[in-house]
């Protein structure tokens, strides 16, 4: 398996626009915070799909790494329901 040290070098490799991956790579890092959170409360994807409102098969989709039809927002309320807190900050394209 080959590491990509960027995500427009991923992007490139699988046929994606740069913007693509790098919705993909957003995605990747908060269902990374989710995993942790789930690990550090110790509860079971039931219990956040009752917290967070998601439908447990969904919680276990995306705790597996699939990204399709997950949202931002989706992943977001997940880590809200976790006790997180998601920041972003915003920067000009180069």
């Amino acid at each position: 398996m080959k590491k990509y040290k960027t995500a427009k070098e991923l992007a490139m490799t699988l046929g994606l626009t740069e913007k693509d991956a790098k919705i993909a790579e957003l995605k990747a890092r908060l269902i990374i915070e989710i995993a942790k959170g789930i690990e550090a409360k110790n509860c079971t994807h039931q219990e956040l799909a009752d917290l967070s409102g998601v439908p447990r098969s969904s919680i276990t989709g995306i705790v597996n790494g699939s990204l399709v039809k997950v949202s931002v927002d989706r992943l977001i309320k997940i880590l809200f329901a976790l006790g997180r807190t998601v920041e972003f900050k915003i920067k000009n394209a180069a």
